[in-house]
């Protein structure tokens, strides 16, 4: 069974830091681009971040470079969001998706985790 859990969100104050992690299984992790996801209440989807499958290859939205590092270990089928300096307009539930575009494209889904920027 394919699973991705996210973890590691929760309620801090304008500036601190988080650090959420999606957990992989049920399927070959190495091969697979990660990406992270963002939804406000009331808004749309919003694409933060991306990892290729070997890590080497880095992309960030304008609204959080500089800010936000995206990771992965292989080893522990596990991609990071290290997020520094959060500010209210982060607030959001945080996704992470996994991809793998061929001759038949997989796509997987977490089931998000929390994130408030709140004093």
């Amino acid at each position: 069974e394919v699973q991705l859990v996210e973890s590691g969100g929760g309620l801090v104050q304008p500036g601190g830091s988080l650090r959420l992690s999606c957990a992989a299984s049920g399927f070959t992790f190495g091969s697979y681009d990660m990406t992270w996801v963002r939804q406000a209440p009331g808004k749309g989807p919003e694409w933060v971040s991306a990892i290729n499958s070997g890590g080497g290859s880095l992309y960030y939205a304008d609204s959080v470079k500089g800010r936000f590092t995206i990771s992965r270990d292989n080893a522990k089928n596990t991609v990071y969001l290290q997020m520094n300096s959060l500010k209210p307009e982060d607030t959001a539930v945080y996704y992470c998706n996994a991809n793998r575009q061929g001759p038949v494209t997989y796509i997987y889904w977490g089931q998000g985790t929390q994130v408030t920027v709140s004093s």
